[in-house]
């Protein structure tokens, strides 16, 4: 086979896969506005369906309720998950250390309708106890805060093990204490990871039906729960709307976070080229 031959085969492929996995969103996305009641059949633009999604006062506090679990969520994540990494990397081989990876790992195996099951019966006994409550936002929370850690443990796990130890050791070696080697060395470089982890802790919150419909309470509906429910009923154009809208959302802080990721990266290159070129 021919080179120009090869590299269109090549081409082709890696077209088709991009059509299949992004051509049904770009569909999604321009039948948002579609001025026809029916979501699958074009009829003239119109934007009004935008204008009925925003007085959908339901699908809005459903909204509200996703991002602020989703927010928290992937804060909580990324602390628990940067302590637990930083003992799977750091710390030497204590009793029990395998158990413990196992175990933070585990929710990346488990289905997430033993892992909802399971988290539901906790706090269920847990309230009885502690006065816990086992259904609403708080039980979500806790729920995917269960779900997501394993994910961010994993990611900066992996740029832990890669950081050069001798930059960590040197600033300790110049008088630093290792909780200020942490936050003035160990995190900058670290911090792509960060980003890389809270994002994916926010999306998969964000995207779970699952879990939440587990431990979720009457006046704790999900947005996708919300979803769900709405398409069991009938495809409405607002759906479409609402996807169009997170499809944004999400690609501007996708956007954003490599833009910073970028921006460290540079800056971390910058700085060592300027520390060799003052040691050579």
């Amino acid at each position: 086979m021919s080179r120009l031959r090869q590299r269109s085969l090549t081409w082709l492929v890696l077209g088709f896969g991009f059509a299949f996995l992004y051509l049904p969103i770009l569909i999604l996305m321009v039948y948002s506005f579609n001025e026809s009641r029916l979501a699958t059949v074009w009829s003239g633009f119109s934007v009004k369906w935008y204008g009925e999604l925003f007085r959908d006062q339901q699908m809005l506090q459903a909204a509200w309720i996703s991002l602020k679990i989703a927010f928290w969520t992937a804060s909580a994540a990324v602390v628990l998950g940067t302590l637990a990494a930083l003992v799977m990397t750091r710390m030497r081989r204590f009793h029990g250390k395998t158990v413990f990876g196992a175990l933070i790992t585990a929710p990346l195996v488990m289905p997430e309708v033993i892992i909802g099951l399971s988290i539901l019966l906790m706090l269920v006994s847990m309230g009885e106890l502690l006065g816990l409550p086992s259904k609403g936002v708080i039980a979500i929370w806790i729920a995917h805060v269960t779900l997501t850690v394993s994910f961010v443990t994993v990611v900066i796990s992996s740029r832990l093990s890669e950081l050069d130890r001798s930059l960590e050791e040197a600033a300790m070696d110049l008088g630093a204490n290792r909780l200020k080697v942490f936050f003035l060395i160990t995190l900058p470089i670290i911090m792509p990871a960060l980003v890389s982890g809270w994002l994916l802790a926010f999306t998969l919150s964000l995207d779970d039906v699952v879990i939440a419909s587990f431990v979720a309470g009457p006046s704790s509906t999900t947005l996708p729960m919300k979803v769900f429910s709405s398409v069991r009923l009938g495809l409405s154009p607002k759906i479409n709307a609402l996807a169009t809208l997170m499809i944004a959302v999400v690609s501007l802080a996708a956007l954003i976070g490599w833009w910073l990721m970028y921006r460290e990266e540079k800056r971390r290159q910058r700085d060592m080229q300027l520390a060799l070129q003052e040691n050579g």
